[in-house]
């Protein structure tokens, strides 16, 4: 699903009279989640799931194409665990 799709779902399920009234609610639920992880903290959306920012060790991978083992870095990088509601629902 687009951004520009789920703008138009908010628009309707929402009652907002423009498509540019839901984007400003996206961009702020979109906004909101990105400042809690930049600040450590984690994104919670009750129903969907949580996002929290978690380190990933660094670690030795393969290039696909020579074979060669190759040194992937450290970093940090952005994990989501399925809510109940959503686990259920695909089964």
């Amino acid at each position: 699903m687009t951004k520009a799709v789920m703008v138009e779902l908010i628009k309707d399920k929402a009652s907002l009279g423009t498509k540019v009234q839901a984007e400003k609610v996206f961009d702020c639920i979109m906004d909101c989640a990105r400042e809690a992880l930049l600040g450590g903290n984690s994104a919670i959306l009750t129903g969907l799931g949580s996002f929290k920012v978690v380190s990933r060790a660094a670690r030795t991978g393969r290039n696909p194409g020579t074979g060669q083992a190759i040194r992937i870095p450290a970093c940090k990088v952005v994990k989501y665990t399925m809510g109940k509601r959503i686990k259920k629902a695909i089964g």
